[in-house]
């Protein structure tokens, strides 16, 4: 079993301290933003237009494993200044995975203010490729199309999570989340919740159009061969 990364192996992780002040220097420029969201638009609308062939496979095949349940799973997250919004996903899990929650609390792999598990049973087959190849988090492109997500961002939290953060922990809240951001790419799930934490506020601190394009990238390039999702 491999090592838990620890944030000192990371040498583009800004020290705790400094990041506590690091929202004083982050006041993006209008042209960033308008850029930002021009490539949202572009990329989100081009990627659902694209894989429309893909959504239709997806959803026979989760209709196909577990009729009685939807093909999308509709969840609210917290996004930019805490506002909550939905964010959708393909069904990965049984219909009732919220219920059995409860029950696998005590089984969390992650610290901190996350729950997930690797070999969670709630999980269906279809769900595990999903999972697996990334393809779940696709119809997020959607959040992005309107407007609730960038393509590059920290990840949106659950509201049970939000109401464990700290101060400190919040300030990943001050920007639109992602659908990929500075932690997936740099570590994924090897590390736990105070280093991801300290990843989104460097990226929050560093982020520019070029940092953007390059996790896109790098992004895309992790799909094609991706062995930590889960």
């Amino acid at each position: 079993m491999s090592m838990q990364k620890q944030p000192e192996d990371y040498e583009y992780v800004l020290p705790k301290l400094y990041m506590l002040h690091a929202k004083e220097g982050t006041k993006e420029t209008d042209s960033y933003l308008v850029l930002k969201r021009m490539i949202d638009i572009i990329f989100s609308a081009l990627g659902l237009l694209v894989l429309l062939p893909l959504f239709v496979v997806v959803a026979v095949l989760i209709k196909l494993e577990d009729p009685k349940g939807k093909v999308f799973f509709r969840q609210n997250r917290v996004g930019k200044d805490e506002k909550q919004f939905p964010m959708y996903k393909f069904r990965s899990m049984v219909s009732n995975a919220e219920e059995l929650k409860k029950n696998l609390l005590a089984h969390n792999e992650v610290s901190g203010a996350m729950f997930k598990i690797k070999n969670d049973p709630r999980i269906t087959r279809t769900g595990r490729f999903l999972r697996k190849t990334s393809i779940d988090e696709l119809p997020q492109l959607w959040n992005v199309l309107i407007g609730h997500m960038s393509l590059v961002g920290p990840r949106p939290p659950l509201p049970d999570e939000v109401a464990e953060y700290t101060e400190y922990d919040k300030q990943r809240l001050t920007v639109t989340p992602g659908c990929t951001g500075y932690w997936q790419v740099h570590a994924r799930n090897s590390v736990g919740f105070d280093e991801m934490v300290q990843l989104d506020l460097t990226y929050i601190h560093m982020r520019s159009t070029m940092l953007d394009l390059k996790i896109i990238a790098k992004t895309g390039l992790m799909l094609l061969g991706s062995k930590d999702a889960y």
